[in-house]
């Protein structure tokens, strides 16, 4: 990637630190400071995502047919301003918490559009056989950002309260930006638009003019009017017409929803009735990520030995098999250790499965789809979440966290059942 890819990964890196300073800081300002219970925090955490990401949904055709750095700079931009709001609220006492809801929704829109312009951005820089490499070395960055962010966050929480976490976000995010606007290599310009329709209208126009569909403003300008909204469902449409993506996609969402959910109801059930402090509870979710390290570092020599689809069948099974013990979690050091244990066998099949999966997804997506292919499956993600997130809240208001906890942990089981079965062949598209 040349000079551009220190900036690129000094970029990445502070801002994964930032995010993981402000570990859960949206559910400890809900508790800590508006004094939230279950069900609140739960919404909290489902509304800005569904919101977020419905909000998000035309972003992905339109940041197609852009350069994506300067759309990556502007994400960070936006979601530095949103974070800063939080504390100056706060200072003035007039901190709520639609406040927390309404940034949680920029943030969660911004993050998609920074995400998906991202992925495509890597693509275009790179050759195919670096993307496992660098897909790696990235999760090692973030790993290595969970080992460090919870505890020194939970440090500041003590200390200073949570608020102060998020202003330390919110300036990893101003650092990232100026690391990304700093970046001299060429990008690509992507085609246009217009010069996409045109094509698409030349094939046709013989069709349309023997249909009829050329009436009322001819060929082009009723083609341009389809693409469009052809083009705000092409990446949902491209994911689920591939054999490959298609149980893969199925898996992360319903993974990804259900052990989200859990995560506020820990957060209340460990900071409440069983009287963690707040370090403590960032300590049990950074120890773990050590093994998240040590994963994402084996990645590639594991699948250079058992294959790309072994190793994201194995560890797609591996990380199901841990959260269930998190229903069993009890006060005091016996707790802990029981966190710590079961975070370190998730984070380390995490560790070796997301970097072969989103190397995956990317050598099973053509260039020109990248961004809408990105954007519809974090689009889906984040409303997965959100629904299970809100549902999962309310059912720990009925039955109580821990309950809520075993509920998820018995369906994450089933979650391997919806990974690819056998390896794709080869595709035959041109990069």
């Amino acid at each position: 990637m040349g000079a551009g890819g220190g900036l690129l990964w000094g970029a990445y890196g502070i801002s994964a630190l930032g995010t993981w300073l402000a570990f859960d800081a949206f559910p400890l300002i809900a508790v800590l400071v508006l004094h939230s219970g279950p069900l609140a925090v739960s919404v909290l955490a489902a509304a800005g995502l569904a919101v977020g990401a419905v909000a998000a949904v035309p972003l992905g055709p339109w940041l197609e047919y852009r350069r994506k750095r300067p759309v990556m700079v502007a994400t960070d931009l936006v979601r530095c301003a949103a974070l800063l709001t939080i504390p100056v609220a706060h200072l003035l006492g007039a901190l709520t918490f639609v406040h927390l809801l309404a940034v949680s929704v920029v943030v969660a829109a911004a993050d998609i559009a920074f995400r998906s312009a991202s992925g495509a951005y890597i693509k275009t820089l790179l050759p195919p056989e670096e993307l496992l490499v660098v897909n790696a070395r990235f999760e090692s960055t973030n790993w290595t950002a969970i080992v460090l962010g919870p505890p020194l966050g939970g440090a500041m929480v003590g200390l200073f309260g949570p608020v102060v976490t998020v202003l330390a976000d919110a300036a990893s995010y101003l650092l990232s930006a100026l690391g990304l606007r700093a970046i001299t290599a060429h990008e690509p310009r992507p085609a246009r638009r217009e010069e996409a329709v045109a094509a698409g209208t030349s094939e046709n126009t013989g069709n349309a003019e023997d249909t009829g569909a050329a009436k009322d403003g001819g060929p082009a300008e009723n083609a341009d009017s389809r693409s469009r909204t052809r083009e705000l469902f092409d990446g949902w449409r491209f994911i689920l017409r591939d054999p490959a993506l298609r149980p893969l996609f199925g898996n992360t969402v319903l993974y990804n929803g259900l052990l989200m959910a859990i995560s506020p109801l820990l957060a209340v059930l460990m900071l409440g009735p069983l009287g963690f402090a707040p370090w403590q509870y960032g300590l049990a979710f950074a120890l773990p990520a050590l093994g998240g390290l040590v994963g994402s570092r084996l990645a590639r020599r594991l699948v250079a030995r058992f294959g790309q689809h072994r190793i994201l069948l194995a560890t797609g099974v591996l990380r199901a098999c841990w959260p269930l013990g998190l229903a069993f979690v009890r006060p005091g050091v016996p707790g802990l250790v029981l966190v710590l244990l079961v975070e370190f066998g998730v984070i380390t099949s995490c560790g070796v499965f997301n970097p072969v999966y989103a190397t995956y997804r990317l050598e099973r997506t053509p260039a020109d789809r990248v961004v809408r292919t990105l954007s519809a499956w974090s689009v889906s993600t984040k409303l997965g979440t959100a629904a299970l997130t809100a549902l999962w809240g309310l059912l720990a208001a009925l039955l109580g966290p821990r309950t809520a906890i075993a509920a998820a942990g018995l369906l994450l089981l089933a979650t391997p059942l919806l990974l690819p079965r056998r390896a794709p062949h080869p595709l035959a598209f041109a990069e």
